[in-house]
């Protein structure tokens, strides 16, 4: 069953889906020895639990599912001996990786494959504690990181493909004290927005925040949530 899984993923793996969709969209995956060469140049973020990663054109999330793999290895090696340790921060690593893709079928196998690299790691050691609350904490978690939009102009897209109104969201998860999780929702075109030419006083009273991990100034969430267990964070109810 595992080698059927591995395979599986495997052939996810393919360049080219569809002439097609090469000539419609121009989609063109990146093999895998690439994949693995680029992601070696920041190989110490990869291997950093909580570095966030965001894939603006994730397909079916060959460049994604290697970092996953990568934090995950992490995960075992840190927190292996400790059941309830390593599902906390094997959900920790799944929360902190992004992607857009403009084709919903890619969305929805991206989706798929993250949580199927990270279920079959998880049951493998936590084997009969596994809680299905996690499982659907995960699935959920993957619903708000990976999402059908045009990363160009920033927005969601229909079922066609087509641009619509609605800015692409992304929620930002933080571990706090114990097992309590902290959403906060962005929206990506407030995130990419430059600053160079404002002053800190500028960006405070406008309402931004400076961020301490990444040492830059970032806009107030559009959304918060009460703090909740991480295993629970499909619960969350809007302040």
């Amino acid at each position: 069953m595992q080698d059927n899984i591995a395979e599986k993923d495997r052939k996810t793996a393919k360049q080219i889906k569809s002439k097609n969709r090469v000539a419609e969209h121009g989609e063109v995956f990146t093999a895998e020895r690439e994949v693995n060469a680029m992601l070696d140049l920041v190989k110490q973020e990869t291997e950093r639990i909580e570095s966030r990663f965001l894939e603006p054109a994730c397909g079916d999330g060959n460049f994604l599912a290697e970092i996953l793999r990568r934090k995950l290895a992490v995960v075992k090696r840190k927190y292996g001996k400790s059941k309830a340790e390593y599902e906390k921060y094997s959900v920790l690593a799944v929360t902190s990786i992004y992607g857009v893709d403009i084709l919903e079928d890619n969305v929805i196998e991206c989706r798929n494959r993250m949580f199927d690299i990270w279920n079959r790691e998880y049951r493998a050691v936590c084997r009969d504690e596994a809680l299905p609350d996690c499982e659907e904490a995960v699935r959920f978690i993957l619903s708000r990181n990976i999402l059908c939009g045009n990363a160009l102009t920033m927005l969601r897209v229909d079922s066609e493909g087509n641009d619509t109104e609605q800015p692409i969201i992304f929620a930002q998860w933080d571990l706090m004290s114990g097992d309590l999780m902290k959403r906060r929702d962005y929206r990506l075109d407030e995130l990419m927005r430059g600053h160079n030419d404002q002053t800190d006083i500028f960006m405070y009273m406008n309402g931004w925040e400076y961020d301490e991990e990444t040492h830059a100034w970032v806009p107030a969430p559009i959304r918060e949530f009460e703090p909740m267990n991480y295993w629970e964070v499909q619960n969350g109810i809007d302040l």
